[in-house]
């Protein structure tokens, strides 16, 4: 196996553009890619641009007559009335949308071929982690899941046992929705509560079909979770999870819309914590599944300060590379960010956090805290289901 690892990039990724006046904006891919150059982390993996997903490899999630609206609303975006999710508020028709979300969708179709194969050790596709996408519909920003048609790829390869750990803000539902009745994939979301932010599902009760039950796993934070609280969850949850799963490839998902400066949503987490996240990642997926990790980004509207940032830790990561939270960003890179956004660049790529200090659940729990209420949730939901203790 080679200890590479790949990082998924073509440049058309950045058409993929609802607009000006929508928050994910794709200068944040450029910039991302740009500031990953300037730390010379190009030179410590390869850099690959896989085809786009045909329509045989799509319609392992999706529908055709979905993935036939969305072709034509990318021929005649002007027509597109809403109907299944295409040419609303959230999720605009624009030209070329099918292309380029069959693009996006490819390279991590690609990423998961790659360490399947054992091309790649570690892959990072950080335009994708599209995880609201349905077989049948778009949503939030979302065309084609790429997570769930990276999964399904690999079941198609042969694997018997996928974790996919989501780490967005936002619950990781077209995901589990694409493997609810599935028991060879488990999906483990951490996310803010649904009764305060979209989609409005993820609740700890949700635990797959009758079917595959134990196979989703819902930690749902209360709004204004920090650091401490952030790291406990996953930490309380996670890693026990994926030790009694053993799976076989860990695909993770890392929008970086946690952060407490991120405009859409309502966690207070830090860019220190967030690689403090994306570092167990890549533990985890040593420990339990032969090293074999694809990493995706997903959500992240603060597209200056923290997306860049966030995603250069997680590439600098993957490429045994990490980048210490206290390196200063490169000159060049900040005057670039001035010169197409007309604003001024972070300095450090750190938050100042670091090292993010957190309490293990090991050590007892508080059954009035209301971060304690939400982990213990989503314990005894899944916990017994899968025959370990909650």
């Amino acid at each position: 196996m080679s200890g590479h690892a790949q990082l998924m990039w073509d440049e058309a990724v950045t058409g993929y553009d609802f607009g000006p006046q929508h928050p994910m904006n794709p200068v944040r891919l450029d910039l991302t890619r740009s500031l990953v150059r300037a730390f010379g982390l190009d030179r410590r993996l390869d850099v690959v641009a896989a085809r786009p997903a045909g329509e045989s490899t799509l319609r392992l999630v999706h529908r055709q007559d979905f993935i036939d609206a969305v072709k034509a609303a990318s021929a005649d975006p002007r027509a597109a009335d809403g109907a299944y999710g295409i040419g609303t508020v959230d999720d605009p028709a624009f030209a070329r949308m099918h292309e380029v979300s069959a693009l996006i969708a490819g390279q991590s179709v690609g990423a998961a071929e790659a360490v399947w194969r054992g091309d790649a050790l570690h892959a990072v596709n950080f335009a994708g982690g599209l995880h609201h996408a349905m077989p049948g519909s778009a949503a939030g920003f979302c065309v084609y899941n790429d997570a769930a048609l990276a999964i399904a790829r690999l079941l198609e390869l042969g694997a018997e046992r996928v974790a996919y750990v989501d780490v967005d803000v936002h619950h990781g539902d077209g995901v589990q929705a694409a493997f609810w009745d599935d028991p060879r994939v488990l999906t483990v979301s951490l996310h803010e509560h649904p009764r305060t932010l979209f989609p409005g599902t993820g609740w700890p009760e949700e635990t797959g079909a009758d079917s595959a039950e134990g196979s989703a796993a819902n930690v749902a934070l209360p709004a204004g979770t920090g650091d401490a609280g952030w790291l406990r969850a996953f930490h309380a949850v996670v890693p026990e999870l994926l030790a009694d799963f053993r799976p076989q490839v860990l695909v993770s998902q890392h929008g970086a819309d946690t952060h407490f400066e991120d405009p859409l949503a309502h966690l207070a987490v830090s860019l220190d914590a967030q690689r403090a996240v994306q570092t167990a990642c890549h533990e985890l997926a040593h420990e339990h599944a032969d090293g074999r990790w694809l990493a995706l980004g997903g959500g992240g509207y603060s597209v200056v300060d923290v997306v860049p940032r966030s995603w250069t830790h997680l590439v600098g990561i993957a490429a045994g590379a990490p980048v210490e939270p206290g390196a200063e960003v490169p000159e060049e890179w900040r005057q670039e960010v001035f010169a197409r956004t007309r604003l001024p660049g972070p300095r450090r790529m750190t938050d100042g956090r670091w090292p993010v200090e957190w309490a293990g659940w090991e050590a007892g729990y508080d059954p009035a805290d209301r971060l304690d209420q939400a982990v213990l949730a989503a314990r005894r939901a899944v916990f017994p289901l899968r025959g370990m203790l909650a």
